[in-house]
């Protein structure tokens, strides 16, 4: 069994995949100080919790988060006995290298979020996925990451504006019923939802101007079913294309001889 693991800047989720299925998808904060048995107690318990076995035999990696990795290691060569896969690092294959500029670092995010949805949509995309940052990952007609955009992400935009701005409170993401809003909490849902609708689509009606040539655009990321609501944004909302990325990446490694 597979344990993929995509360790991102607010959380980290533990996937244990049995081929081309999910046994058990778990969900931690993110947090650097965290040791390889802490890990270990609490998966295993989770695990246990769900019936499992603890038969894993491959571990691979995705993490934006460097400081992690190290413990993440730790985990895998201690208690499953495998080296893990890094996404990111030389020793890592992937199915299709991105063109981008020389000496340019690809988050390791944006590499599996391209192999997942060129795997799952074929080429020509462009995948959005709400996390800290919103990213907009551009996948060419062979599966390459060609580029993209980041912005500010949803939660991160409101924190920012309860902390700077001092009147103003810290407020939940929802769907407002009008545009207009008539007390504060519901001007800042306001300008928080549309602000993002009009960002994301604006993003991708330019990226594919520029493209020139037909996209499906793909959404991930908790927020993304609430940015879909009632609108024409996406063409597929897809919640595990970063775990089905790793398990790609993984196969195309196994394939390669190199695990």
């Amino acid at each position: 069994m597979l344990l993929a693991i995509d360790c991102g800047n607010t959380n980290t989720v533990f996937s244990v995949l049995d081929g081309d299925k999910a046994l058990c998808t778990l969900r931690t904060s993110t947090e650097h100080q965290r040791t390889a048995d802490q890990y270990y107690v609490w998966l295993s318990t989770l695990l246990e919790h769900h019936k499992l076995p603890l038969d894993i035999d491959a571990v691979i990696i995705s993490s934006t988060v460097p400081r992690v990795v190290f413990n993440l290691r730790v985990l895998s060569d201690r208690y499953f006995n495998c080296r893990p896969l890094v996404v990111g690092k030389p020793e890592c294959l992937l199915p299709t290298q991105p063109r981008v500029d020389e000496g340019t670092v690809v988050g390791p995010d944006r590499l599996v979020n391209s192999a997942g949805a060129f795997d799952r949509y074929g080429g020509d995309l462009i995948v959005v996925d709400f996390g800290t940052a919103t990213t907009f990952d551009v996948v060419a007609g062979d599966g390459a990451y060609v580029g993209g955009v980041i912005a500010p992400g949803v939660n991160l935009s409101l924190q920012a504006l309860h902390e700077m701005a001092a009147a103003l409170p810290h407020v939940d993401v929802t769907k407002p019923q009008k545009v207009i809003g008539t007390n504060t909490v519901a001007c800042m849902q306001s300008g928080i939802f549309w602000g993002y609708v009009g960002l994301v689509r604006g993003i991708t009606q330019n990226i594919q101007a520029e493209y020139d040539r037909p996209m499906k655009v793909i959404s991930t990321g908790g927020l993304a079913p609430l940015f879909g609501q009632g609108d024409t944004l996406y063409d597929h909302f897809d919640e595990f294309i970063t775990i089905h990325g790793l398990r790609i990446i993984y196969d195309y490694n196994r394939e390669q001889g190199n695990v």
